[in-house]
């Protein structure tokens, strides 16, 4: 990969503006959702014509995909801190929710409502493959679900699944349900929908969390 200091006038001045350009799309996002996302507009904004600006994202998806991407790398890094430095899987889940709050539209643009006609590139699935393993490896140590469900036998019969993930369905299983059941409690937060209902959404998902680490939850 080339430095930043090893760049020419020419590339530095490419990064620069890529960087800006994104700028503005996650400030569109924010505004009206990424859905709405316009290159033209973010044209105009910097002062360009479009035709200049597409020389820079050939199209609205692959502005998405870059802001995809980075989003995926900046959980997994952030995940990837946290498990490094020790965190158990309740360590984890306030490290996702941590880096969330930070930037909403970030964590919504990957896990909230898909964006009409865009289908990410396949290099995408690596980014969050990763994510999931860092998951795995912090329930390698944890008490599995005492009874089993229909759902562990089709794990165990899921050759892709158990071929990237090693390890007893028990645990995936359970991977799996800690990890879908704190994106419902922090998609509905992002979303808004505990406004006015009178609780402190951070013990909400603290108590999420507590439940799913209780012995023979």
């Amino acid at each position: 990969m080339t430095t930043p200091d090893a760049q020419n006038p020419r590339e530095r001045y490419r990064a620069q503006v890529r960087t800006e350009i994104k700028g503005h799309a996650w400030e569109q996002i924010a505004t009206a959702g990424a859905s709405a996302l316009s290159l033209n507009a973010i044209a105009k904004r910097m002062g360009m014509s479009g035709p200049a600006l597409y020389r820079y994202f050939a199209s609205r998806d692959d502005l998405i995909t870059e802001l995809v991407r980075e989003a995926y790398r900046s959980l997994a890094d952030t995940l990837a801190t946290a498990s490094a430095a020790g965190a158990d899987p309740a360590g984890l889940a306030h490290a996702l929710r941590d880096w969330a709050l930070t930037d909403p539209q970030r964590y919504l643009l990957i896990y909230g409502t898909p964006v009409p006609g865009y289908h990410a590139p396949a290099d995408i699935t690596g980014i969050s493959e990763r994510i999931m393993t860092l998951l795995l490896d912090a329930w390698a140590g944890q008490t599995p679900y005492s009874v089993a469900t229909p759902f562990d036998a089709h794990l165990a019969d899921h050759r892709e699944w158990a071929g990237a993930h090693p390890g007893p369905p028990l645990v995936l299983h359970r991977a799996l349900t800690f990890w879908t059941r704190l994106h419902g409690v922090l998609s509905l937060e992002l979303a808004g929908h505990f406004t006015g209902m009178g609780f402190d959404p951070a013990l909400l998902f603290a108590a999420e969390v507590d439940d799913l680490l209780a012995p023979g939850s």
